[in-house]
């Protein structure tokens, strides 16, 4: 998306001078102009402008002061300061109170139509600066879109399909599910790709911030507001606002985000003026917006007005069969991380982990991985480095008696025991035998009755 043509103020008591400077820059640039440093700050409460062309001596205040007050006030205007004569000391003052540049009356016409577009390209970089500051600091995407299951398979097949629409897209879910991936997928998959994705987290917002983070404010607009902000709306312009647990929004804030998205536009915290403003926006939340409507804790038409393409993440319970390679994903991801040389996480670890409820999603799994390859120093991941409540989850789902129930409870236990005397003999079954004093015959038996056999094998040979 192209920006809108960017603004010059040229400030300078010479009509014949801003009648000069403006034919040789209206070709390219939107210019307005004014006789005084008075009229330009009285202007720049109502106008954007992006570059002054500034004269160090005016009638009243002095072009200085000016530059000074709009430093403070507005840090992303470049200003370029004009005088009739040429003065180190001037433009020495000049660079020292933040002008882009300084130049003399008897410029050359090419040489400042230069200078003021690499003003404005340096403006361009400083917003892109502020837009990545203004990003999540995690930016690593965690592929949490992998696995053959049929439901994250509709899911991508579904992204690929609207991704390139500019309709609003409504990402459900519980936390964890990776609501968050998906829309970045949708913003990379986009016309938007290259520009900026700025997400912003509703419930992480105290409730008195919320407005002037989203909407950016004003100078003086309230206590504390010592320079006009940008608004996650502005920064996020020509790309896309992922607005993340939209259900916890102010109910008084609503209104005026249902009108950002039909209008297009949006007015900063004591400001006086719309500002246009073009952006995809992607919500989701993990509260049922249903039922929050019919609570009025959630208007109706802004209901409607984001729920124009639902997209469902399912919770990690619904998608077991993606556990094994999320797991082996994060294996991998963190082995190097932590330069540790684990190859793999055993089968019979992993059967366990598929039985487990996963409250936590996809990020629960993500972090018990990361804490199992902290901790290890051995080649494979095992039962024995599972915490207990995966063991006991298993049980619950494979038991139906009290009975069965103890009897699993008093597997797992023998299971893990033998497991640590096994490691600890290096995987020799003589050596543990002894080492358990048992006889051989029936360490074998139980190995077999209890399923080590094969693992035994493959973390000996591994």
């Amino acid at each position: 998306m192209t920006r809108p043509t960017k603004t010059i103020l040229i400030c300078d008591d010479d009509q014949g001078m801003r009648d000069t400077l403006t034919a040789i820059l209206k070709r390219d640039y939107r210019v307005v102009t004014v006789s005084s440093g008075e009229a330009a700050l009285a202007l720049l409460k109502n106008e954007d402008v992006d570059l002054i062309l500034l004269d160090v001596r005016l009638p009243g205040i002095s072009g200085f002061d000016v530059l000074r007050i709009v430093k403070e006030n507005y840090s992303l205007i470049e200003c370029i300061m004009i005088s009739a004569i040429n003065e180190v000391e001037t433009a020495v003052q000049a660079m020292k109170h933040g002008a882009y540049h300084y130049i003399t009356k008897n410029f050359d016409y090419d040489e400042l139509r230069s200078l003021v577009r690499n003003a404005c390209e340096r403006q361009d970089l400083n917003r892109q600066v502020i837009t990545l500051s203004a990003q999540v600091a995690e930016q690593s995407e965690r592929e949490f879109l992998i696995g053959p299951s049929k439901q994250i398979r509709d899911i991508v097949d579904l992204v690929q399909r609207v991704a390139k629409l500019s309709a609003t897209v409504l990402i459900l879910g519980e936390s964890g599910t990776g609501k968050e991936l998906l829309a970045r997928l949708l913003h990379r998959e986009s016309g938007r790709g290259e520009a900026p994705f700025i997400a912003v987290n509703m419930s992480a917002i105290p409730h008195e911030l919320v407005e002037s983070t989203l909407f950016g404010h004003e100078r003086g607009s309230f206590t504390g507001a010592h320079k006009q902000q940008l608004g996650k709306f502005e920064l996020a312009a020509g790309g896309t606002l992922f607005l993340d647990e939209i259900g916890d929004l102010r109910f008084d804030l609503q209104a005026k985000l249902l009108r950002a998205i039909q209008e297009g536009e949006i007015e900063r915290v004591g400001g006086t003026k719309p500002i246009r403003t073009d952006f995809r926006l992607i919500a989701a939340t993990n509260v049922d917006l249903d039922k929050a409507v019919k609570e009025a804790r959630f208007r109706e038409d802004l209901y409607y007005r984001i729920n124009v393409i639902p997209i469902r993440m399912p919770p990690l319970r619904d998608r077991i069969d993606d556990l094994p390679e999320l797991a082996r994903l994060f294996l991998s991801r963190y082995k190097g991380k932590f330069r540790k040389p684990v190859k793999g996480i055993a089968d019979s670890a992993l059967r366990i982990l598929a039985s487990y409820w996963w409250p936590g999603n996809i990020r629960e799994l993500e972090n018990l991985i990361e804490r199992l390859v902290a901790m290890t120093d051995k080649e494979w991941i095992t039962d024995e480095d599972l915490p207990l409540e995966y063991h006991f989850a298993k049980l619950d789902a494979a038991s139906t008696t009290d009975e069965t129930r103890f009897q699993e409870a008093c597997d797992t236990f023998e299971r893990n025991f033998m497991l640590r005397a096994l490691e600890k003999s290096d995987w020799n079954v003589t050596a543990t035998a002894r080492y358990l004093g048992i006889p051989l015959s029936t360490l074998k038996h139980k190995m077999a009755r209890l399923d080590l056999r094969d693992l035994a094998k493959k973390l000996r040979g591994a």
